[in-house]
């Protein structure tokens, strides 16, 4: 099967989703074409998984001190070499298309009339509609990478087809150092290293776009990003601070590690997915960089780990059959074989979830 995957390439977490993916994909024997838009090409890195990939401009959001500003978002928008984009990308070799929430891939398919597999948290607001998303997040959502199969990852089902995140095995066991990861990339590395000096019994490992080389201040290590050191860092520590995307709030439940998240301001996705955590009681939200919120975070014990079952192989082999099988049959499958600690149990349940 030749298939093209568009990948959103503005967050790490959409890239690392996708490697999972590109990775089980391969071992089912399909042939893919990978493109990436959104973010200075040089700016990617680990990309291995990805080929021979292409990179196109696409759109991004901006952000200021962790807020989306959207002002600068539309400014940043070249409509026409979006279009251009979009129709000079011929798909007629291609048996499949997939987009992570990726414009010019889902866009092309819409422009070509092709059946275009939309696969990501974003798409979940297809079923769930959910209340944090007003009516410019609805446009966004309906018009910024349409699709016509909505295939939506989520931390629970809520009822629908949905399925479980898609996470790559770790090679090693985890383990707790004491240490605190870090990863606030839309909040500005100044404001973030003068909340963490607060806290001086403990120590912070901070991974941040504006650090170019590992250094220390105080009780903080600065570290450059980098998924083997990130990774690493991950396994090993005792709890991480990080905005709500959807891929490393996934790592750090399987890995049962304690979560502290900071949804990015304006940014509804991140929003919706910080109500959910609450929701489900799998993590402690702040709406801002809150040193009450992290004093009473540092003294909590870390949490059981959810369980997930291997959704990227299940995923890739369902797309490389033709897609045969149903999605709820697939949904159900792999709902099935989740584990969830036994607070969280207890909270499906009083939500009406069996």
């Amino acid at each position: 099967m030749k298939i093209l995957f568009g990948v959103q390439g503005t967050g790490n977490g959409h890239v690392s989703r996708c490697r999972t993916l590109a990775k089980a994909l391969k071992k089912a024997g399909a042939d893919v074409d990978y493109i990436l838009s959104g973010r200075d090409p040089k700016d990617y890195f680990d990309m291995e998984a990805f080929g021979n990939y292409k990179t196109f401009r696409g759109v991004t959001f901006a952000t200021i001190n962790g807020k989306i500003n959207f002002r600068k978002t539309v400014q940043r928008i070249r409509a026409f070499r979006l279009i251009k984009d979009v129709r000079e990308l011929d798909l007629s070799k291609y048996d499949c298309i997939i987009s992570d929430f990726e414009p010019v891939s889902a866009w092309a398919a819409h422009y070509q009339h092709r059946d275009c597999l939309g696969i990501s948290n974003q798409v979940v607001c297809q079923y769930l509609k959910p209340k944090e998303y007003g009516m410019i997040a609805n446009v966004i959502m309906k018009y910024y990478a349409p699709v016509t199969k909505p295939v939506g990852l989520h931390w629970f089902h809520f009822g629908h087809k949905l399925i479980p995140p898609m996470i790559d095995s770790f090679q090693q066991p985890p383990k707790e150092d004491g240490n605190i990861v870090v990863y606030l990339p839309f909040e500005g590395l100044d404001e973030i290293t003068a909340f963490l000096k607060n806290f001086a019994n403990y120590q912070f490992v901070c991974f941040h776009p504006e650090v170019k080389q590992t250094s220390q201040d105080c009780n903080i290590i600065l570290q450059p990003l980098g998924r083997d050191n990130f990774t690493n860092a991950l396994i090993n520590c005792s709890g991480i601070i990080t905005n709500t995307g959807f891929a490393l709030i996934s790592e750090a439940l399987i890995l049962g590690k304690k979560i502290l998240t900071k949804p990015v301001s304006g940014q509804f996705e991140q929003i919706y997915n910080a109500q959910c955590l609450q929701t489900l009681e799998l993590a402690t939200v702040m709406e801002n960089l809150n040193s009450i919120k992290l004093k009473y975070w540092l003294d909590l014990p870390s949490p059981e780990p959810v369980i997930y079952p291997d959704v990227a192989t299940e995923l890739a082999n369902w797309i490389v059959s033709g897609q045969k099988e149903s999605l709820l049959s697939l949904s159900e499958r792999l709902w099935a074989q989740t584990v969830f600690p036994k607070h969280v149990q207890q909270r499906i349940k009083s939500l009406g979830y069996v």
